[in-house]
Order: structure tokens, then sequence, then C-alpha cells
């Protein structure tokens, strides 16, 4: 009998593209060991185009992806919740999600850099390479054992203060 995947939660005020995109890759990566899902406070009621784009781009499976409110997941049990944005690393959670350790992330939002298309294709590079990586090490813990993977996300959890993944 294999076991259970473990179930993460991503959390961004609008669910519209950090969330999205961590869902996606974690989605993609993670499975079987890992099932992911996002949602947000205050749910745009769209992804952002371009997240949907780069997503494409890297061949990632985009079925299923939009924009939900927090509370359409309490049925989820997510084991861990993270938030990738400071927003919604401050905001207030639904009962059902009192006891869910969270982690708090510090991913910027590319698709808030309007200087030039270039900067944003390289910030949304940078935030799915960032995503990338730390499904990665997941996936490798998991591998070795739930119990490894359960210590790191302890270890993530007594750090308490944002971090940056970059």
């Amino acid at each position: 009998m294999s076991p259970q995947p473990v179930r993460i939660l991503f959390l961004c005020t609008h669910n519209r593209c950090r969330s999205i995109l961590a869902e996606a890759i974690t989605r993609h990566l993670g499975s079987p060991l890992l099932e992911s899902a996002s949602a947000g406070s205050q749910p745009e009621g769209k992804v952002h185009p371009d997240t949907l784009q780069h997503l494409r781009a890297r061949g990632l499976d985009t079925r299923g992806l939009h924009s939900k409110s927090w509370h359409e997941m309490a049925g989820f049990q997510p084991d861990y919740s993270i938030a990738v944005c400071q927003q919604a690393a401050g905001e207030a959670c639904p009962a059902w999600m009192e006891h869910t350790p969270m982690i708090h992330w510090a991913l910027p939002d590319p698709s808030k850099i309007l200087d030039s298309a270039e900067q944003r294709q390289q910030a949304f590079q940078s935030v799915m390479d960032t995503v990338t990586r730390q499904v990665q090490q997941w996936r490798a813990l998991l591998e070795q054992g739930s119990d490894e993977f359960h210590r790191y996300m302890q270890g993530q959890l007594a750090r308490r203060s944002t971090q940056s993944l970059n």
C-alpha cells in the first residue's frame, strides 16, 4: 500500500499568479508524492494570462487551474499551507485552516512587472525556477521517507519569519 500524498495548499490573496504557478509546478513534479491546490482570500476570478502562457511554455498542464476562494478548499484538508505573498501571510485564515501549519514564502509577483515584456518574462521564469527547486527538494525528501520531509517542514515552520527562497 503506497503512502498518502502530502497535501500542500498554496495561498495568495488574488490566486491568479504565484499560487497558481506553484500549484501547477507541484502537481507536475510532485505527483504522486505531493498533491497540490491553490486559493486566495480575495480571488481575482481569473488566472493571469501570462501565468497560463508561461506554464504552457514549460509543457505544464493548465487544465483545471482557476482562481478560487480559500473557502472552496475546506474539503482539501492540506497538511501544510504555503503563503506565497506578503499580504496573504498576514491575513486571518478561515477557521478550517486553524490547525494547518503555514509557511510563508516571499515570492515577488511577476505579473506586476510593467517595465518591459522581457523583464516580466524574466520575473516569471525566476519565480517558476524557485518553486521548481523547492518542489524537487520536497520530492527528494519524500523519496527518502515522509519523516525526512516532515522534519524539513518543521524546520521551515520553526523559522516562522517570512523567507525568501531565492
